[in-house]
């Protein structure tokens, strides 16, 4: 297993450079030192080569290490001298070219976009970067599609995260993907050009895209089923109902909408089936792999070349080839193989979610499938089958556990039942799909097989919601930091190995690591048992405030916060989640007399309306929280209240921000914008 040897350092490498971020001269100064040491070595007399093998082991691990921290530097743009992001976009003219097809938002489009040049002092310059552009919705930006090129004159926008306690790390996940800036531009802000900029098997490819999701949609009835057929098939989420997604997420079977291996396996199989009539052909031993790694390549591109389904299509690729020149390979090392070529090309791969769990799962099922379905031996040929794959779903948690709660901060108790229900379900839906899109031309046939596809497509839908609905479906509100991450890990593989080859040393260090997981988690919750704080929240156009007491909080805010689950889930939950609490409808120490608030002593104001309010002499305050956008001048509160701190919420307008942030600068006031910043934390110590 040489790449399972090889990968181990590689990583390492990566994580240094992504975390330390060395520079080239160093990393080019190590590389050469170690290359000469380990050249000189080979001149030494053999036995002294014997008695220092170990050096030289060490030697090539560390020049591993440097090329993978050297391909990150490399593969990182802003490292680049006509990167975008170091050239002033004030009062220049930009040109961009739109990558994919717009994306239909609530209020706007939103595309991909490269920056190809930049014009500076009449002279145009070529560029290199991407931006995302928001385009308002109008009749000019229907006529935009793949490989339009726009002209705009509006300084691009740092991509910011929402700064919200435990949100996801928007600004990191599309750095990962070379994206730093951002622009919205309206109807009368940027040009359509004459000219177009496209690549031609792209291009090929979108339109067979387009053309399966058209044909999906026109023969799929419903507008939940289309979209989880579409994301089923081709990897296409767009039009997937959120609330549905967070449904198979708590039910343990968003694989099946993510595109995966799961996908790619039935279709290989489905190859190889097709191809074994020909096996005695002569041409077949050249033709057969041609035509598996044509197809496999072609539906990988076509499901958006997502790092779950590269991960496939790689080690799918070994595979094929390891057969066709009649050599095999340990699983591990296919893996492990796979998983290199893919981090050479695209380093950033190591940071994905879905490339952790598509290897995670695939390893946990390798190592442990086995040994869980001997646990049971079942005459019944059913029941056998469903054993096998219980036994396989029960594998795979082993190994991905530690990324969900990490990750997710959830886990699903039921994935087991819907697992067997939904997987075998899933296959017969993928291929009926693909009949419904090879028989279109047909569409007698084509309206059959759709109407077949929609109620097994509604029945899984069905299926899912109702068991989402159960209370006990999903165990939720897990938080679980790096390092307990680590330490859990660390915990399954020394417990598992103990199981697997009866080694009292393993259990020790297992049990070492779970004792050490128990006294961080133990820590973290004498901690947090203590926490009082108040959180404004950084959401656009609605208002919201956590106060916070031990486990417990009270919510002031925008009621469709409270309402709307998605938006809830998106916004708030990472924050409680983080912070471990739950709500509680009668909470001490709060006393709520709009507008004012009281929390352990702290006195706050909430303004959300023109505001007129005399007082003989000033009110002291703690806290004014603004919201909504109210007509107010700063200067008549500092009148009336003897204020410490004033908080610009999210719900208002980013120019009447600007103005009140002055008008407090001027004042000398204590301010702070959310948006600009992200949540506004206040810990308050006990009194008692």
């Amino acid at each position: 297993m040489p790449f399972v040897r090889l990968i181990i350092p590689f990583i390492a490498g990566i994580l240094l450079q992504s975390y330390l971020n060395f520079s080239p001269d160093i990393l080019v100064i190590a590389g050469g030192s170690i290359s000469v040491i380990l050249l000189a070595f080979n001149f030494l007399p053999i036995s002294i080569k014997y008695k220092a093998i170990s050096i030289a082991g060490l030697g090539i691990n560390a020049l591993l290490a440097i090329i993978a921290a050297y391909i990150v530097f490399n593969k990182d743009i802003r490292q680049k001298q006509d990167w975008i992001g170091n050239i002033k976009t004030d009062s220049i003219s930009i040109l961009a070219t739109i990558q994919e097809p717009l994306v239909e938002k609530a209020k706007t489009y939103k595309a991909e976009a490269v920056v190809e040049s930049v014009q500076i002092n009449d002279e145009w310059k070529p560029v290199t970067g991407k931006v995302l552009i928001y385009f308002s919705k109008d009749t000019n930006a229907i006529k935009l599609n793949y490989g339009s090129q726009v002209l705009f004159v509006k300084p691009l926008q740092e991509i910011k995260n929402s700064g919200n306690p435990g949100a996801f790390d928007y600004k990191q996940y599309n750095a990962y993907q070379d994206m730093y800036h951002q622009i919205f531009l309206k109807s009368n802000e940027y040009i359509i050009t004459n000219t177009k900029s496209e690549n031609k098997f792209t291009k090929w490819l979108l339109s067979v895209r387009s053309k399966v999701i058209n044909t999906l949609q026109q023969y799929i009835e419903g507008d939940k089923e289309a979209g989880v057929a579409e994301a089923l098939l081709i990897g296409y989420r767009n039009d997937l109902d959120k609330d549905l997604v967070q449904a198979y997420s708590n039910t343990g079977v968003v694989h099946i909408i993510a595109i995966s291996g799961l996908h790619l396996g039935m279709i290989y199989g489905v190859l190889v089936w097709l191809l074994k009539p020909f096996k005695k052909a002569r041409w077949i031993r050249w033709v057969r792999p041609l035509i598996i790694l044509s197809v496999l390549w072609i539906f990988t591109f076509l499901a958006g070349g997502v790092p779950s389904i590269l991960r496939s299509a790689v080690m799918f690729s070994f595979i094929v080839l390891g057969e066709t020149i009649n050599r095999k390979s340990s699983i591990y090392n296919t893996l492990a193989s796979s998983a290199f070529v893919m981090l050479c090309i695209n380093p950033y791969y190591l940071f994905d979610i879905g490339f952790q769990l598509s290897y995670a799962a695939v390893v946990s099922i390798v190592t442990f499938a086995k040994p869980i379905q001997n646990w049971f031996f079942l005459k019944n040929k059913l029941l056998d089958s469903i054993w096998n794959l219980t036994s396989i779903t029960l594998a795979a948690q082993v190994l991905t556990v530690p990324i969900i709660f990490y990750s997710f901060h959830q886990f699903p108790l039921l994935f087991v039942i819907t697992n067997i229900v939904i997987v075998p379900l899933s296959s017969i839906i993928l291929f009926a799909e693909l009949i419904v899109v090879i028989t279109s031309i047909i569409q007698v046939i084509a309206g059959f097989a759709g109407v077949i596809t929609t109620a097994l497509l509604h029945f899984m839908n069905y299926f899912i919601e109702e068991v989402n609905t159960l209370s006990f479906a999903v165990y939720d509100n897990i938080q679980n930091n790096l390092v307990e991450t680590i330490l859990l890990y660390g915990t399954i593989i020394g417990i598992s190995l103990w199981l697997l080859n009866k080694n009292k040393t393993l259990l020790f260090i297992g049990l070492t690591f779970l004792f050490a997981f128990i006294i961080i988690d133990s820590y973290e919750n004498f901690y947090l048992r203590q926490q009082q704080k108040i959180i404004v929240y950084n959401i656009s156009q609605k208002p919201a405030i956590d106060f916070i007491s031990g486990y417990d909080y009270a919510f002031i805010g925008d009621s469709a916060l409270s309402e709307d689950g998605y938006l809830q889930s998106f916004n708030l939950k990472p924050s409680r989640t983080l912070h471990r609490i739950k709500q509680k409808n009668n909470l001490e120490n709060l006393y709520v007399g709009y507008p004012f608030v009281e929390f352990y002593g702290k006195k706050i104001l909430l303004v959300d309306r023109p505001f007129k309010f005399n007082s003989p002499n000033k009110i002291s305050l703690d806290l004014i929280v603004v919201s909504r956008n109210p007509r107010l001048y700063i200067t008549d509160l500092a009148n009336v209240f003897d204020c410490k701190q004033y908080v610009f919420d999210g719900s208002n307008s980013s120019y009447k921000i600007s103005q009140w942030k002055k008008d407090c600068d001027s004042l000398h006031l204590r301010n702070y914008s959310t948006t600009d910043e992200g949540a506004f934390i206040m810990n308050i110590k006990k009194t008692e």
